[in-house]
């Protein structure tokens, strides 16, 4: 009964002690998305639950969009898609200009908006710091294998259906540098130099924003691109990243 006791006593005290942690932390000065209750900025640097909130957004497609109004992102809301087992509501393609400088390669993709709303954040926060850290220019281009796909994990009969089936699931091939140079997650990711360095980092930099990350080194299915996806279990904080 003791050994009861004690064990209830540590199921309340832990709670709470953790939210007076985070005021305590909230006080001194950090950072506002490294607090679970302020709203989500995509002008605020990645904090430490901004992944969590962009996974909320598949919840609610109508905030999502407010948010890239907000931040200046130029897309175009999709028609809804809806295939069997398989499609998606809050669909957007990310048009050129207004405050993201990379295309996509082929154009035209579209996929769940809170994959989209991530992709900027990655973009600003991960992808162009790191290009100018290692090779001196900025990205211009996401070379990449698309979003929706319905279909089940590993294009198996059976079993799960992919993120991709809702078009929560984008694939990143490589990218293309502003003085024409090429990064291929296939050819590049082995091996030491900057442009090895650089796909780790920019993995490693998605991880903070989405549910899902695998690369290469998860395994053979992912050597040629970085699988990113906003699984609903991202928004608890149940986080992937290989």
């Amino acid at each position: 009964m003791r050994r009861l006791r004690r064990w209830i006593g540590a199921a309340i005290a832990l709670p709470l002690l953790l939210v007076a942690g985070l005021l305590l932390w909230a006080m001194l000065g950090a950072k506002p998305q490294d607090l679970p209750w302020t709203p989500l900025d995509l002008s605020q640097p990645v904090g430490l639950f901004t992944g969590r909130k962009l996974a909320g957004l598949t919840r609610d497609f109508p905030r999502c969009r407010a948010l890239l109004d907000r931040a200046g992102i130029r897309y175009t809301a999709l028609a809804e898609v809806r295939e069997g087992q398989c499609g998606y509501g809050d669909g957007v393609r990310l048009d050129p200009g207004g405050s993201r400088q990379i295309g996509f390669v082929p154009s035209g993709v579209g996929m769940a908006c809170p994959v989209a709303a991530a992709l900027a954040l990655w973009e600003w926060d991960v992808i162009q710091p790191a290009a100018f850290r290692h090779f001196g220019v900025r990205v211009t281009g996401i070379e990449h294998f698309g979003s929706y796909n319905c279909r089940r994990i590993y294009g198996r009969s059976a079993g799960p259906w992919s993120e991709h089936a809702t078009a929560d699931a984008f694939d990143v091939a490589g990218f293309r540098l502003a003085d024409g140079r090429e990064v291929s997650v296939l050819r590049d990711w082995p091996g030491k130099g900057p442009k090895p360095a650089f796909l780790r980092e920019v993995r490693d930099g998605a991880c903070r924003l989405y549910a899902t990350v695998l690369s290469p080194d998860y395994n053979a299915a992912h050597a040629n691109h970085l699988h990113l996806d906003q699984a609903a279990r991202g928004e608890m904080g149940w986080r992937m990243c290989r």
